[in-house]
């Protein structure tokens, strides 16, 4: 990591770019202040963004209360609310145009239950947007405090009345029984009013998803709030390149949840009342006037340009003449060469409001000490973020950082910010840069608890990564989590997976040091760097005629390794990359390579163990340079201390593991070189299951020392007769057998373990080994235990009241179970039948 390029988001250069940003979308009318719905926290008292949201399950209560339509008395409408306290703010009664319980009373009246002392008439109007499956499929409509309640009062005109003061307590337009009273106080209040006076049908409970802010943990408001609002730059760009493939999301099923967020955006609100963030660079300045003209002298801030252009629309509502030029009262007046914009506008009968958007400190000194104001709020977190890729880079310079890592190649992220920051920095790579800010977006998914609970602070279930660190290594946990990480699927934390990554870096660890102890051996060190030399050198290392069928398998196997993590790295398989490591490195090199190689490093011939070496050394240069992305301390450490690095250009590994070429399969020129063909892989596989199968007849006799093993060739090949003696001692090992006779006449007496093999029949002969009848016996038992128990949950699976009852996770337990008991009793049969 290099971190002479740190960078925090109000470092000086970072809120130059900022402010730049801020002041050239004003100048282009995308920023603008105005009355929108806001998500509110009446605790923090500030305007919160969608992600700043967190939804929670709600056990409420669902209140139905009746009103009468003016014009029919007696026909009554019965309407259903989880928030009584805001009926007050009520405006209108609306149903569906299409629902003919209630189109008869279309543009009828109601009278409004709350405030019991000012019951107003409120109009019933038709939207399409009304559920009438929903509920009696009449609703309310209280614009000032619900979202889509605001997009109904737009379409028809109403007014929007606030009934409650920004930290939740209910206001005077409440009426007198519920101002001052705090929202959830007020709720049951306004209840209790509704069947004092006879409106209340019925309470019912009823569960629903409410909004809470991630700050506070209070539920939101959706409050009608003047706030900055922006409408996004670069939309239709910003849209195409994921649409047509030049930017790729992995997994690629959010492209299209992408695409269908870009197609209807709604404006951005920027603003938060806060005190930490980047304040908004706009100054304004309250000019009293009625309705006429207005002069307003701008020419003691400093002398206007001569190239002074004016931006806007005519309007009869109001004159204003800024340094003898009649304009309206949505002028917008631009001085280009400064970043500055005068913008005047009518802010409502009364005044005139003049707002300057400058990061010119001289103009802002001189504006502040004319009784100036600079806007009070702050920038949405997320404005600063999404010009993270070349903000960072020294833009607005074309500096060689920015022109050599803009656009990069990958964005790692999750995907529950797709929109919040994946898809502003793509607009605001388009809208600063003109082409998009990277290529490839991965999505994590997101790291739940072993009860599936998103981890969180709150909850308390979120592990400390330095706690594990420090209790297992950076690599461990780097390598665990990225195991248990499948393609966008969110994962279930589990510390025995960071424990197993800790065992596979000992693993490697030790692995390492056995190489260098057969170095100590005898063997000159000089060939350790066999493994990371070019192909001819690496070439005149191995010599192909020394090469054992073992040392081609591990090569074959090499080759498949090295081309199964390039092509998931390629696709972003991480956990499937790890999974082929951990498979080739701990089983087919140390479980089965390692310990065959041990029939040449233990012998007598100094030729082949420089060999064997050398074939060690070409494996463990390629394995840390795959294991390196997900293990970078240790494979850097054991790179530079097992000499890897030697004599190799400083960007080729000579300086770190992280600039070494990455590994490459053995070519079919390179393959032929070493006299490898693809049936060299199936000729030691035969002999690695072989070395399965008398494994396993040691393990059911439970014998776990070196034992008399007979192989009887040519019971399914006849290549056994033909192994030569090396073939046979690796046998040997691999078996722990002692001795291990290879007899083509060899008759066994009855009873005798055996299995057959790709290399022939091999018998394991238990005289002295075991008491057979004492055998019989143990083995006669567990199989009458087992019987039992198969019969058991075989009963339990064929009983209908049970299998109706429980649920499909319990059922496949079960039958796993049945399953398991099922194979166990196979295996003691088996036992029984060897045993006579």
């Amino acid at each position: 990591c290099d971190w002479s390029r740190e960078r925090f988001t109000f470092d000086d250069d970072y809120n130059a770019c900022v402010m730049r940003v801020f002041v050239d979308l004003y100048k282009k009318g995308l920023i603008y202040r105005g009355k929108r719905m806001v998500n509110w926290c009446p605790s923090s008292l500030t305007a919160l963004s969608d992600e700043e949201v967190v939804m929670k399950a709600q056990n409420a209560i669902m209140y139905h209360f009746k009103v009468e339509v003016v014009e029919e008395p007696g026909t009554w409408l019965t309407i259903a609310t989880t928030r009584p306290e805001v009926i007050p703010g009520d405006q209108a009664i609306a149903v569906n145009p299409k629902d003919e319980r209630y189109a008869h009373l279309i543009g009828k009246h109601v009278r409004r239950p709350l405030p019991v002392e000012n019951q107003e008439l409120i109009p019933i109007i038709a939207d399409e947007h009304v559920d009438f499956t929903f509920g009696t499929g009449v609703l309310k409509v209280t614009p000032a405090h619900d979202k889509a309640d605001f997009e109904i009062a737009q379409r028809h005109n109403l007014p929007a009345v606030d009934v409650m003061h920004p930290n939740g307590v209910l206001n005077e337009l409440a009426g007198k029984a519920l101002a001052g009273m705090e929202r959830f106080a007020a709720r049951k209040r306004a209840a209790e009013l509704l069947a004092e006076i006879g409106s209340l049908v019925k309470e019912e409970p009823y569960q629903n998803n409410l909004g809470y802010s991630e700050r506070a943990d209070v539920p939101i408001e959706s409050r009608l709030s003047e706030q900055w609002f922006l409408k996004y730059p670069s939309v239709k760009e910003s849209q195409a390149v994921v649409a047509n493939g030049e930017m790729k999301f992995h997994p690629d099923r959010w492209a299209k949840v992408y695409d269908h967020w870009m197609t209807g955006l709604q404006d951005w609100c920027i603003s938060r009342q806060v005190w930490w963030g980047h304040r908004i660079p706009v100054w304004r300045k309250i000019s009293p006037t009625g309705i006429g003209s207005a002069y307003v002298d701008v020419s003691d801030l400093l002398s206007l340009p001569d190239d002074l252009r004016f931006i806007g629309k005519d309007s009869p509502e109001l004159g204003i003449t800024i340094d003898g030029k009649a304009v309206s009262s949505d002028a917008k007046w631009l001085m280009e060469e400064s970043l500055r914009l005068f913008d005047t506008h009518k802010d409502d009968d009364r005044e005139i409001q003049m707002s300057i958007c400058t990061t010119d400190e001289r103009l802002i000194q001189r504006m502040e000490a004319q009784g100036w104001e600079q806007d009070p709020d702050v920038l949405d977190t997320w404005f600063s973020s999404w010009l993270w890729p070349f903000a960072t880079m020294g833009w607005p310079e074309k500096t060689s950082t920015l022109k050599a890592f803009y656009p990069t190649t990958d964005l790692v992220t999750g995907p529950d910010i797709i929109f919040f920051w994946v898809a502003r920095m793509i607009m605001a790579g388009f809208e600063w840069m003109g082409e998009l800010p990277f290529k490839n977006v991965y999505f994590t998914g997101i790291i739940r608890d072993k009860q599936g609970r998103k981890m969180s602070k709150s909850l308390g279930n979120s592990p400390d990564p330095l706690e594990l660190i420090a209790s297992y290594s950076a690599d461990a946990l780097r390598f665990g989590i990225m195991r248990s990480a499948p393609l966008g699927q969110d994962i279930c934390f589990d510390e025995k997976n960071v424990e197993l990554g800790r065992n596979f870096c000992t693993k490697l660890w030790n692995a390492a040091r056995f190489r260098q102890m057969q170095s100590r051996s005898g063997v000159s060190p000089d060939t350790s760097d066999a493994g990371i030399l070019p192909a001819a050198e690496t070439e005149a290392e191995i010599n192909p005629a020394l090469l054992s069928s073992d040392d081609k398998w591990i090569l074959l196997r090499l080759n498949t390794a090295i081309a199964e993590v390039s092509t998931a790295l390629e696709e972003y398989r991480f956990s499937d990359a790890t999974a082929t490591l951990y498979r080739f490195f701990w089983s087919e090199y140390c479980d089965w390579y390692v310990e065959a190689s041990k029939a040449v490093l233990q012998g007598s011939d100094e030729k082949r163990k420089a060999n064997t070496l050398a074939v060690i050394d070409f494996v463990l240069g390629h394995t840390l340079r795959l294991f390196h992305p997900f293990m970078p301390f240790i494979t850097e450490e054991l790179w530079h201390g097992m000499g890897f690095n030697a004599d190799l250009p400083e960007n080729q590994g000579g300086k770190s593991i992280m600039f070494a070429i990455w590994p490459k399969p053995l070519d079919a020129d390179e393959l032929a070189h070493f006299g490898i063909l693809p049936e060299d892989e199936q000729a030691a596989n035969d002999k690695y299951k072989a070395v399965e199968l008398g494994r396993g007849l040691k393990s059911t006799f439970n014998i776990n020392k070196k034992v008399r093993f007979v192989l009887k060739p040519g019971t399914l090949t006849s290549s056994a007769t033909e192994l030569p003696a090396h073939e046979i001692e690796v046998l040997r090992i691999l078996l722990n057998a002692e001795p291990l006779e290879v007899d083509a006449a060899f008759q066994p007496k009855k009873g005798t373990p055996a299995a057959l093999t790709p290399l022939g029949e091999l018998f394991l002969p238990l005289d002295g080994l075991i008491d057979v009848d004492a055998e019989k016996a143990r083995v006669g038992k567990e199989v009458a235990k087992v019987e039992s128990e198969l019969e058991k949950v075989t009963a339990k699976l064929a009983d209908t009241n049970f299998t109706s009852k429980v649920p499909q996770k319990v059922l496949d337990e079960h039958q796993q179970r049945k399953t398991d008991w099922e194979d166990k009793l196979a295996k003691l049969k088996v036992m029984l039948e060897a045993l006579g």
